[in-house]
């Protein structure tokens, strides 16, 4: 019998341990241990049975249980002092304080931060791998931080999918339903009790209505657009049903959703609560591209603004960052979709089908004619760009550098933020206790004492490592035996299972999402050497591994069964495990437990890579290919780094050669170092390894540093940008429109006649200076207007320069027919072969860079 209607009745908590409420419904517990222990200590089998998920925990509590908890004066006590606790940590000035009451030219109040999803934690499964981890991570630093984010996503009843495996070690999908009553959610609502509600319009005029969830992520408020309301038709109601599911229509509402209902949920969110609106926009990947649209509906309506001043003043306070360097990753519309839901009558106010489809079009050599491309238009949209290490800044600029042409990869306006990740979610409790005796803090960034990780005795290094490492192997028992019996194993089959892994086995841990260029089976190109690595004598290894693939990806699948079915051989399952529905929960065991993080994609195809990060903030060491962030870090002391087949074509041979150099550094080097231990049964120069590695790495790679590089690099910039064109009268969005015009309707005329130097012989020699004089015709703009410079540096053969550095030439006079003469000194402060050339560049104040109008006139 099925339920005509269906509820969650939420408890009442007796006033004297009402905070529990308050303390349940806010995420700071999912990164703060002692609230953590304090619903612990409520019933600690219930806690690990709602699998330590609050708001299940106070659900699940009879009418008497919690009576009798509100009579207990010593836990009612500790409730208090645990609402206090969050009080001042809501409300206590924080790193961000401090910096907007000193930086030059204010500090933004408030800041939009759109994803497609976020990870929280696991009782939120709104994520599906590294880029809604990093998306939580980032909020939950900003909230550390005092940085005032406000996180705009979407709610996904089913969130991603759980994983499974049939008995042929094939990938399985289940979704089931999330409950938004039943979870860390409040709805927002209107003055007299309704629900908020968000609509935008759709083809055959059809509407699309949304209820606005809020969590609280400490102090960081995130707001969840969901479709499923009783308002909508079938359709619309299943728009938000699954993340990165259904076709390219339901993805576009997704992303329409996203990116234009997001921008109404901040303004109900601030009519609601007075909060500030935005000054700086933040989207992340191409998915919420949209919101920019809506901003330019926004204030040619309210303002008065053409398009194009609009687009100046949306620009302005908007930052794109790029999580991908495969052009697969990225969301591409057929323009015919987009003309479907922006066309005729249901154009969106003040922005033409044309104009909107310029802005995603693919207009540059290599691009397909026909396509609206999500990131294109993010990045015309946003006038700062980055991408999420300094190898994927280099691909990124590559990637997309038809968008500026004339200019060289290196001048291409998309800059670098290096992602990091949030201590209080991925390190293990252990460490933090060793830290607390013998460091004497459990914030090592606060107190800088990564200095003094030395002084910490490495039998407690090694033994907590131990500890960490048992964990794992127990956890990796109770999920591998629970993933047998889902395959259809009876318990009688399964009493191997107690001997799988060994606490005093050097362990290596694989997890990742599966798509092909993560290369999950390179490790098997030669299965008769991977054996003997776990079975050898004296050495041994294991490999603890998981991964999730695309429901849609059927190769992701294909591989995912390859490394299933080795892993089921008799001979070496108690030394390699899959661990199926890897999530937040199972890496908090992986991270901590594994000694060393394997990681090897294709080069250059990993953006950053931040699990290896978090493994290193365990004690862990890292054996990767040099991509991502691994690239950047890597110093020949803090683990390994696989050579790779550069310029081998055939890709068997490549992934042949490089699973061979993984063999070779795993039996050479990383083994004989794990198991070359003292008289006391320790590994010092492992021990040395994983100290060096804390100490060097871990302040670089946490999620603090990379938020405050985003602010003071990023959202600073922006938001003192997007108030110099957004003033009352939007004379600065204005300006910046009509010198737009200008610059471009004249820079067809715009060259380098003639250029002379003088002042240096045949043989110049170093300290010399070298006096250039540029002749241009400028057409009809004026000399302030454009910056001529000279760009000098090593001159190859082919005459290409590298090394360049530019200095701008100074005005000198102008002559008849729009001519100028620009002159100026270089001084010679180099050896070896030296070139230089000129060139014309637009100039503006309202410019970030120099190259961001994608024009030049090269001598």
């Amino acid at each position: 019998m099925k339920a005509i209607r269906r509820f969650s009745v939420r408890t009442v908590l007796p006033a004297p341990i009402a905070a529990l409420g308050d303390l349940a419904s806010n995420l700071r517990w999912s990164w703060h241990p002692p609230t953590r222990d304090l619903f612990q200590r409520i019933d600690p089998q219930r806690w690990d049975k709602v699998r330590k998920d609050p708001v299940r925990l106070l659900s699940a509590l009879s009418p008497q249980e919690l009576s009798d908890l509100a009579g207990d004066a010593e836990f009612v006590s500790a409730v208090a002092a645990a609402k206090a606790d969050l009080d001042t940590y809501l409300t206590e000035p924080r790193w961000f304080q401090a910096w907007a009451d000193e930086v030059e030219g204010g500090a933004p109040k408030a800041i939009g931060y759109f994803s497609p999803e976020f990870g929280i934690t696991e009782v939120l499964p709104q994520y599906s791998g590294g880029l809604g981890i990093l998306a939580g991570d980032h909020l939950k630093t900003a909230s550390d931080l005092g940085v005032p984010i406000v996180g705009v996503g979407l709610f996904y009843k089913t969130g991603y999918f759980k994983q499974s495996l049939n008995r042929d070690g094939w990938q399985q999908e289940t979704y089931p339903v999330l409950d938004p009553d039943g979870l860390p959610l409040s709805l927002l609502r209107e003055e007299d009790g309704t629900p908020c509600v968000i609509t935008l319009d759709l083809p055959g005029g059809r509407e699309l209505h949304a209820h606005v969830l809020k969590a609280q992520v400490g102090r960081v408020p995130l707001l969840l657009l969901d479709s499923d309301v009783p308002d909508n038709d079938e359709a619309a109601r299943n728009i938000t049903n699954r993340l990165y599911g259904g076709g390219g229509e339901q993805r576009l509402q997704q992303e329409m959703l996203l990116g234009i209902g997001g921008v109404r949920a901040l303004r109900l969110w601030s009519r609601l609560t007075g909060a500030p609106t935005p000054d700086v926009y933040h989207t992340n990947e191409g998915h919420a591209g949209f919101l920019g649209v809506e901003r330019i509906h926004e204030l040619t309506k309210s303002a008065g603004l053409t398009f194009d001043e609009a687009l100046e003043a949306v620009r302005a306070a908007t930052v794109f960052t790029t999580h991908t360097p495969v052009p697969a990753g990225i969301d591409r519309f057929e323009a015919d979709l987009i003309t479907r839901h922006f066309g005729g009558d249901r154009a969106v106010e003040g922005v033409p089908v044309e104009r909107l489809l310029a802005l995603g079009a693919e207009d540059y050599p290599g691009g397909q004619a026909g396509m609206f491309n999500m990131a294109v238009m993010g990045l015309r949209l946003g006038q700062r760009a980055n991408g999420v290490s300094q190898l994927h800044g280099v691909v990124s600029r590559g990637m997309f550098d038809g968008l500026w042409p004339g200019f060289d990869d290196d001048e291409v306006p998309i800059s670098s933020v290096t992602n990091g990740v949030h201590a209080g979610t991925w390190v293990d409790r252990k460490v933090y206790e060793v830290a607390a005796k013998h460091l004497g803090t459990t914030d090592i960034e606060r107190d800088n004492a990564w200095d003094r990780i030395g002084d910490v005795p490495r039998e407690a290094i090694w033994s907590t490592k131990r500890e960490m490492r048992e964990q794992l192997v127990k956890e990796a028992r109770r999920r591998t035996r629970s993933s047998w019996k889902k395959r259809g194993a009876s318990p009688a089959e399964l009493g191997w299972v107690d001997d799988i892994l060994d606490p005093d086995v050097l362990t290596i841990g694989f997890a990742r999402r599966v798509p092909t260029y993560k290369r999950l089976t390179l490790m098997l190109r030669d299965p008769d050497r991977l054996k003997r690595l776990l079975l050898d004598e004296k050495r041994p290894i294991q490999l603890v591994i998981a991964g999730k693939s695309h429901p849609a990806d059927e190769t992701g699948k294909q591989l995912i069964q390859q490394m299933v079915r080795f892993a089921d051989d008799p001979e070496i399952r108690h030394r390699i495990v899959f661990l199926p529905n890897y999530d937040i929960a199972m890496a908090q065991y992986l991270y901590p437990g594994c000694d060393v993080w394997l990681n090897n994609p294709l080069r250059p195809f990993e953006a950053c890579g931040t699990s290896g990060m978090k493994a290193a903030l365990n004690g862990g060491l890292n054996l990767s290919i040099l991509d991502g962030w691994w690239d950047e870090w890597f110093d020949g002391e803090n683990g390994w780094a696989i050579p790779t087949a550069d310029g081998v074509e055939d890709a068997e041979r490549r992934d042949d050669i490089e699973a061979a150099a993984l063999y070779d550094l795993i039996e050479n080097s990383v083994a004989p170092r794990f198991y070359d231990v003292d008289a006391e049964g320790l590994p010092q120069n492992w021990i040395s390894m994983i100290t060096h590695t804390l100490a060097t790495l871990g302040p670089k790679v946490l999620a603090s540093r990379m938020v405050r590089d985003y602010t003071t690099q990023l959202y600073g910039p922006a938001a003192r940008a997007g108030w110099a064109l957004n003033g009352e009268t939007f004379e600065g969005a204005r300006d910046l429109a009509a010198y737009k015009a200008k610059v471009k309707a004249a820079w067809p005329t715009v060259r380098v006649d003639h250029v002379e130097s003088s002042g240096v012989g045949d043989s110049p020699e170093i300290g010399e200076t070298l006096h250039v004089n540029a002749y241009v015709s400028l057409g009809g703009l004026e000399p302030d207007e454009v910056d001529v410079q000279v760009v000098h540096g090593t001159a190859r053969d082919s005459d290409e320069l590298r090394d360049v550095v530019s200095e701008s030439l100074q005005f000198v006079e102008s002559y008849e027919g729009g001519r100028h003469h620009f002159a100026g000194d270089l001084a010679l402060a180099r050896t070896g072969s030296f070139g230089y050339t000129v060139r014309v560049l637009p100039k503006h104040a309202g410019l970030a860079s120099t190259s961001e109008l994608g024009l030049v006139a090269n001598a």
